[in-house]
């Protein structure tokens, strides 16, 4: 690829507006204009979009409505294939070896941004490896607390914690996921020793959560919803930059003295490197209309994400922006990989 028909520089600085972030959405509808052979260019063929989690997840459901949806407007087949397994790194290395021909995207994660930190000999690199596209969705992070206690909000928390000589004990899903990161963030900022106890998926944790012998989570909503309608789990907040529409009665840490306290899974599609820019332009264009339909939006909002957009650039920024932070707190807690 020439140097200018690449997106912006990964390593430039990008302040991304809300009001950006909205407004881009609706402008990227514009593709339904572009003159017939542009909009035609890609794609040619089938496409593979290769999800880095098994079959049956909010990420592997999320690609599933893109690919309906991308089929449905170009015409072309757009399979979805899972290659599940090491953190994403299995699925990301298949698509770094890819052709880029267009005819292979992947539906990263957000692990793909902290790999540098946790493992020394990665075969891809994560800005040289691939072309960003956009930024599809995020997995918000809700803290819950048994129900029983008598944690009403995030500051009797962390009182409780102050008062323990062992301070705080979290459950997580397991080492340098986004609910452990988040967590040690919340510590730092709480000012209070914590531990996090890693478990083989949600429902283990709350079991535990459930019997006393933790003092919280942080964890998608969709899992825990029966537990909270049955009385058993309490919201505290989340940890997104502002209340998010998958519940938006829910303060976040920031509203309640935690400013740095912003952690959450995220999803975005990428190309491998090499790819046209009119190619990774396109699927930018289809990616956001997708965004921008009621029914997808419906779709995803029912598993626990919440949908985003944007243009290419601004996924770039996001995801030097997420190793940048992660990186920090993976040292200051010497954290390794699994």
């Amino acid at each position: 690829m020439k140097a200018r028909d690449r997106p912006a520089p990964w390593g430039h600085a990008i302040r991304i507006s809300r009001r950006h972030l909205l407004g881009s959405a609706a402008a990227t509808l514009a593709f339904a204009r572009l003159p017939a052979a542009a909009a035609q260019s890609w794609p040619t063929g089938t496409v593979r979009l290769v999800s880095p989690y098994g079959a049956g997840g909010a990420s592997d459901i999320l690609t599933r409505v893109f690919a309906e949806f991308f089929a449905h407007k170009t015409g072309q087949a757009f399979v979805v294939e899972n290659k599940a397994g090491a953190g994403t790194r299995i699925a990301n290395e298949m698509v770094s070896r890819a052709p880029p021909d267009g005819s292979t995207l992947l539906h990263a994660a957000a692990p793909i941004s902290i790999g540098e930190a946790l493992y020394p000999r990665l075969p891809y690199d994560v800005r040289k490896s691939f072309e960003p596209i956009v930024t599809t969705a995020i997995a918000p992070l809700f803290l819950v607390v048994n129900a029983e206690t008598p944690f009403k909000t995030v500051a009797d928390l962390v009182r409780h914690g102050r008062s323990q000589p062992q301070g705080l004990t979290f459950g997580s899903p397991g080492a340098a996921s986004a609910p452990h990161l988040t967590a040690e963030l919340f510590f730092r900022s709480a000012g209070v020793p914590g531990l996090n106890v890693h478990f083989r998926g949600d429902a283990a944790a709350y079991t535990d959560l459930l019997g006393g012998r933790l003092d919280a989570t942080l964890t998608a909503l969709a899992t825990a919803v029966p537990h909270v309608q049955a009385g058993k789990l309490r919201v505290l907040a989340v940890a997104t930059e502002e209340r998010t529409t998958v519940s938006p009665q829910t303060p976040t840490f920031r509203e309640q003295g935690h400013a740095q306290v912003v952690g959450y899974g995220w999803y975005g599609l990428m190309a491998p490197a090499g790819t046209s820019a009119s190619t990774l332009q396109r699927a930018n264009e289809l990616a956001n209309a997708a965004i921008a339909d009621a029914d997808v939006r419906k779709k995803a909002e029912a598993v626990g994400l919440q949908l985003r957009g944007g243009s290419s650039a601004e996924f770039a920024a996001f995801i030097d922006s997420e190793a940048r932070k992660w990186a920090q707190v993976i040292r200051a807690s010497n954290i390794t990989g699994e």
